[in-house]
């Protein structure tokens, strides 16, 4: 089978196309043949071997895909951990769900990793309250732009949304934030403060790390929560203890796969999500569709922020 492989770490010029044999399913393993695969920032990460999780060689990326089960012919998406891209992929089946009848495979794909990562955010870790106000950082990304549209249905206030280009911003206003603002650190805090109307924020999700981080702590209320579930900028933060006891505010660390062991942590919450998409209430932003052979350029344009939305794979070209 085709698929992409590294054999050392290093910059996106180390994923290479190659034939790999098909894996064989062991016992409690699904095999699926992959339609499409998720192509997420973590898998930036996992390629220089900086990731939360330590990685070993030889690797092929790709924690989530799409596609068919070789043994039902049944529609699902599936929580691979690694090997997504390639034109098959082992899952456990307890991570693996159907498709409802309906739903395209990049929509699908964008409510599982990403979708379940914005549900969490706010149920698991934010425990948002009714009428709290919500920042969400990088609003017009993968998860951002679910936690975007999540935020009304989960009860949030006003929803503020950063964005890097007046189409970002223009997306994120599209998706029911109330304010799309510029996530440059520099003069952050008052521009979030006017877009909040004067008022610090209760609730930040959080991605990006370094002066971002920051900002946004300094701009948060007493009793607000941030949660961080990624650090893009790779800049590491410190944070006064004092500073949290004084304001009774809390900083919260998520990371999805601490989550798998659960059934009820995954099933629950992305029937809930597929429910919402069926309603049109939630709408997958689905950017660009790959080759297999473009996942050098795949990674290489998320990177460096030129994407938006669910970014795919699609492992028959």
């Amino acid at each position: 089978m085709r698929a992409i492989q590294q054999v050392e770490f290093g910059g996106p010029e180390v994923l290479k196309l190659v034939e790999l044999p098909v894996p064989e399913p062991a016992e409690g393993e699904v095999l699926v043949r992959v339609s499409r695969a998720g192509v997420n920032f973590a898998d930036t990460h996992q390629r220089e071997d900086q990731y939360v999780a330590r990685q070993s060689l030889p690797l092929t990326p790709g924690s989530e895909v799409a596609g068919v089960r070789e043994d039902t012919g049944q529609r699902v998406v599936a929580l691979c951990g690694h090997g997504g891209y390639a034109e098959y992929a082992l899952a456990p089946a307890d991570r693996v769900f159907p498709i409802p009848e309906g739903l395209d495979d990049g929509t699908a794909l964008a409510l599982l990793l990403q979708g379940l990562t914005a549900w969490h955010l706010y149920r698991t870790c934010a425990r948002i309250a009714d009428g709290e106000s919500v920042l969400v950082v990088s609003g017009a990304g993968g998860v951002g732009s679910l936690a975007v549209q999540l935020a009304r249905p989960m009860g949030a206030g006003r929803v503020i949304a950063t964005a890097s280009s007046e189409e970002k911003r223009a997306l994120c206003l599209s998706l029911g934030a109330d304010a799309a603002i510029d996530g440059d650190p520099d003069g952050l805090r008052d521009r979030l403060l006017e877009a909040n109307e004067g008022r610090e924020v209760d609730v930040v999700l959080e991605m990006a790390g370094g002066p971002v981080f920051d900002v946004a702590l300094r701009a948060m209320a007493d009793m607000g929560r941030l949660v961080v579930y990624g650090i893009s900028s790779r800049e590491q933060n410190e944070v006064r203890t004092g500073r949290l006891l004084k304001r009774s505010q809390s900083i919260v660390g998520f990371w999805l796969f601490h989550y798998l062991e659960r059934t009820e942590h995954l099933a629950t919450p992305l029937a809930e999500l597929f429910a919402l998409a069926a309603s049109g209430q939630v709408r997958a932003v689905v950017g660009e569709t790959y080759g297999l052979s473009e996942a050098r350029r795949a990674q290489e344009d998320l990177a460096a922020r030129r994407t938006r939305g669910k970014l795919l794979l699609d492992p028959s070209r």
